[in-house]
């Protein structure tokens, strides 16, 4: 039996939800379910703000050139067959457009992973649990993660082979192998 849930049970600890009771919540806006678990995920003002810069510029870049769709935090994957209550929310997130489903973007969670997904770290986030979710989304099939740092005003890049690279203000953040002719100044996601 399913029960379906008003509010966030983010204070008890005893609720456990499967991943359709989640989608049922009336908000789970900043939650993201853990195991069936769920669990607060909030960002502060400058993280959101970085968020929303990096959404706009991947959006603009998906747009013209037809490359994908950009996702913002409320975007749920479910892309972990063994853990079918694990709905991982990233900062920001694409999908190639040839890997959108045929029946278009889904009302609910996608049920893959995407090809780019984005954290965007906040002074509540620990780094053994971006680390945790970065290898998560990389075993799943993201085929790359950018850790985004506002406070040292940083890109990490991840990817699946490891070659990984840590970007400061004046480098250039590119992605040619999912988009394509996307480049921008690291600096450019941080406000001045």
């Amino acid at each position: 039996m399913t029960m379906l849930l008003e509010a966030p049970p983010t204070v008890r600890q005893d609720v456990w939800l499967t991943a359709d009771d989640f989608l049922r919540l009336s908000d789970s806006k900043g939650l993201e379910l853990v195991d069936g678990k769920v669990v607060a995920k909030v960002m502060g003002a400058l993280a959101s703000g970085v968020g929303a810069e990096i959404v706009r510029r991947l959006s603009n870049h998906c747009v013209s050139t037809r490359q994908g769709r950009v996702f913002d935090a409320e975007c749920g994957y479910r892309m972990f067959p063994d853990r079918p209550n694990l709905v991982r929310k990233p900062d920001v997130s694409m999908v190639a457009r040839e890997r959108i489903p045929t029946t278009g973007t889904p009302d609910g969670f996608f049920a893959l992973a995407p090809d780019l997904a984005v954290e965007v770290i906040s002074p509540n986030d620990l780094w053994y649990e971006v680390d945790e979710k970065v290898a998560e989304y990389l075993r799943a099939g993201v085929r790359e993660v950018w850790v985004v740092n506002p406070k040292q005003r940083t890109v990490q890049v991840r990817r699946p082979d490891r070659r990984d690279s840590t970007l400061a203000e004046d480098d250039r953040l590119t992605c040619e192998h999912l988009l394509p002719g996307f480049e921008c100044a690291v600096s450019e996601l941080f406000p001045d």
